[in-house]
């Protein structure tokens, strides 16, 4: 099947669909998307805080656009990743994720995107078999036809739902239970401000660490209900063991929103120019994710950031990258 897949998808490479129509970002959804995302800044909900620290409106947590998943944003024909890819999503990854920003996304914005399958091709799996790759790209805009964001994305259809050898790894415990609360999540020390201007940096320099304590099944479903992805893997136990996996796993880009909180707190929403992760393994019921981040290059206009995600067993979820516009003193 995969093969099949990869030989018509690599026939459509350069193909683009209008995937995305009248998506009006709303005050309220922003809260929503940055509550399940743990962005609990007053900025995203509070249009006087807003006000107080030079927006004019209130800004929307980096992987807001996400939010497009939800059918009322897409045009009848649009497929449900926007591009129909024809992949079985009992068998669908999400191996990358990445953002190039022009501006945020501000509430009231109505923005329209197109969708462009950018790449197509093949590997042979770790655990053997056969793994189809595609990349869409997905370029946001403005009423006024404006660039906004654009959103580049991995999604890989594996020869199997979850294997230990798999680039994205099931290593959860079966029996992991949870209680039905959600997780806390907080700066590992005291609320740090934002940098304000590239002379506060050094390259070795280190974030404000963020740690999620305690994931829940309710976590994923209330990013589901933010986000709207439902996938049933998500939140539905048998479903999930069904497909071969010890339970129920949290999105890709659920883990992705906790970074992006990260980069927030560090370098303020409006200096983020691109953001970019690689799911490197699953998180589970049970789990504590604690996110930090280094300083790897400094130049006149721009501070490069690396970041991982790790579990409490310390493996690596998530690996990525931020570059941030931080004004001078000069």
């Amino acid at each position: 099947m995969a093969g099949t897949t990869s030989d018509r998808l690599r026939n459509r490479i350069g193909d683009a669909v209008k995937s995305v129509e009248g998506f009006a970002v709303e005050s309220g959804k922003v809260a929503e998307f940055a509550a399940a995302t743990g962005a609990n800044d007053p900025l995203f909900r509070d249009v006087s805080v807003a006000e107080e620290r030079g927006y004019d409106r209130i800004p929307a947590p980096l992987t807001f656009t996400r939010t497009s998943f939800f059918p009322h944003n897409r045009p009848t024909d649009a497929g449900r990743l926007g591009f129909d890819l024809g992949f079985d999503i009992r068998a669908e990854l999400h191996g990358e994720q990445a953002y190039q920003f022009e501006r945020p996304v501000y509430v009231g914005d109505t923005l329209s995107a197109t969708t462009t399958l950018t790449d197509a091709y093949e590997r042979e799996g770790q655990a053997g078999g056969t793994m189809t790759f595609a990349v869409l790209e997905t370029e946001f805009v403005d009423e006024a036809g404006e660039p906004v964001v654009t959103e580049r994305s991995t999604i890989i259809e594996a020869p199997e739902a979850a294997s230990a050898d798999d680039p994205v790894a099931a290593t959860a415990d079966p029996e992991t239970t949870a209680e039905p609360s959600d997780a806390t999540v907080r700066q590992s020390e005291a609320e740090a401000d934002p940098i304000t201007t590239i002379e506060d940096l050094s390259t070795g320099d280190t974030g404000p660490t963020v740690v999620v304590d305690g994931l829940t099944i309710r976590d994923f479903v209330k990013y589901a209900g933010a986000s709207g992805d439902f996938n049933p893997v998500h939140y539905d136990q048998a479903y999930a063991r069904e497909l071969g996996n010890p339970g129920v796993f949290g999105q890709g880009m659920l883990t992705m929103g906790y970074a992006a909180r990260f980069a927030m707190d560090w370098f303020g929403v409006e200096c983020i120019r691109s953001f970019s992760t690689r799911f490197t393994e699953r998180v589970w019921p049970g789990d504590t994710v604690t996110i930090s981040g280094e300083v790897t290059d400094i130049d006149t206009e721009t501070v490069t950031a690396e970041l991982t995600a790790t579990r409490q067993t310390d493996d690596t979820v998530l690996t990525g990258e931020i570059v941030a516009a931080v004004g001078s003193d000069d």
